[in-house]
């Protein structure tokens, strides 16, 4: 869907790296993240802060970027942006078939907004489908091409129902 919309390739790993998370990042280590040269990495940057979809910060002698998260479409582009990962249809299944999911974290590297094609998620709750847990990881391999590692933990009894995306 995002990539019929937008046609650069490195336009959609920086649409997805600031805005699936609240990430920053500045030039050289973008472009090594990506695999991109600094140049095709700097055009982009230049694109989406010149539309007011990024801001930047001076930090020493760095030009940091990150999500604007004032612009008008902010909550459409990550909408969108977790949508093409497919992160929220994930997690609403995950809650609504595995039993009693108290809480959803998403962990790890998506949730740092790297793509790492590994989606870790940490479930917390008593007595979950692990039968459904097997079909699904099968099911989002085959439809995101991104393998699924779960852990589940035992319920903090009191706790009520929430997800929950965080990383570092």
């Amino acid at each position: 869907m995002l990539d019929s919309l937008v046609t650069s390739k490195t336009r959609i790993k920086l649409l997805l790296k600031f805005f699936s998370h609240k990430n920053s990042g500045y030039l050289r280590a973008l472009a090594k993240e990506f695999n991109e040269s600094t140049n095709s990495v700097r055009v982009e940057l230049n694109r989406l802060t010149d539309a007011g979809l990024l801001t930047t910060e001076e930090e020493g002698r760095l030009k940091v970027y990150k999500a604007n998260e004032q612009h008008p479409f902010f909550s459409e582009i990550s909408n969108m942006v977790a949508k093409f990962l497919g992160l929220d249809e994930l997690m609403e299944k995950i809650v609504r078939r595995m039993g009693p999911v108290q809480k959803a974290y998403i962990i790890g590297d998506y949730a740092m907004g790297i793509d790492s094609g590994e989606i870790e998620i940490l479930l917390i709750g008593q007595d979950l489908d692990l039968d459904y847990l097997d079909f699904l990881r099968d099911k989002t391999y085959e439809k995101l091409q991104r393998k699924v590692k779960v852990t589940i933990q035992e319920s903090d009894p009191g706790e009520g129902v929430g997800i929950m995306i965080f990383g570092g």
